[in-house]
């Protein structure tokens, strides 16, 4: 069974919110609410979020203010609500980055349609935050991977050899935590313009690296596989710039 993929709706109308939630929950997709910009920093901050649905008309605080602070710190994709009227918000919205809009009211089954595209286009190029902020070192669990070294060190200093594979393979989970990703897509990620970095399947460097990282590899809490789907990385990821 897949992970529900994470919408975060940013709204003060809470009938608006509830409904869209209990839409798209029959759908598989995971619905949280937030009424201003307040309690979405708080929510990003809490869980991954895959995807922002964000009413521009926001009365506590603008929402081209929090397309622009989103876009800054983050590559999560952005739909924005505007009114029928509002095409100069419109066009500012998709010149911040926002990925698409739909104007109010709006039909849910459009809005389904919509979400389903963008994070189809997500899923199969996985751009992050990590990878735009071009980060010095990653920190996950008890563990630091410096990214210039290539150097993976515990919290006590045991440094653990890795091979340019393992490496790669590991940067590219930590490039996108808590995500699902196919063995095809953990191939292109992690092998870059070499296309000899794996003379081996994936499943094979995958259980390489679970053994110098899980604390049981046969029980692995870090890389877990996803059934039909590929694997995913279960673990929040500490970017250090």
């Amino acid at each position: 069974m897949s992970i529900p993929r994470h919408i975060l709706v940013v709204d003060d109308d809470a009938d608006l919110r509830q409904m869209v939630a209990d839409y798209l929950g029959d759908y598989d997709l995971r619905v949280t609410g937030a009424p201003d910009g307040a309690a979405m920093r708080e929510a990003m901050a809490r869980e991954v979020v895959d995807l922002i649905l964000l009413d521009l008309k926001l009365p506590s605080e603008d929402g081209m203010t929090l397309a622009r602070e989103v876009r800054e710190k983050s590559s999560v994709p952005i739909v924005i609500l505007t009114g029928r009227k509002d095409d100069v918000d419109r066009i500012m919205g998709l010149e911040l980055g926002a990925d698409d809009y739909l104007t109010k009211p709006f039909n849910l089954r459009e809005l389904l349609a919509r979400i389903r595209a963008i994070l189809r286009r997500t899923q199969a190029h996985p751009v992050t935050h990590a990878e735009k902020r071009n980060p010095q070192a990653f920190r996950f669990g008890a563990w630091e991977l410096d990214l210039r070294s290539r150097r993976l060190t515990s919290n006590d200093g045991e440094r653990v050899e890795l091979t340019h594979a393992e490496f790669a393979l590991l940067a590219a989970f930590l490039s996108a935590p808590e995500r699902i990703l196919s063995r095809e897509q953990l191939l292109e990620l992690s092998r870059g313009n070499d296309e000899n970095v794996f003379d081996r399947s994936i499943d094979v460097q995958i259980l390489r690296l679970r053994r110098k990282i899980e604390s049981d590899p046969s029980r692995p809490k870090l890389i877990r596989t996803e059934r039909g789907a590929g694997y995913f990385f279960n673990s929040q990821v500490e970017v250090v710039a």
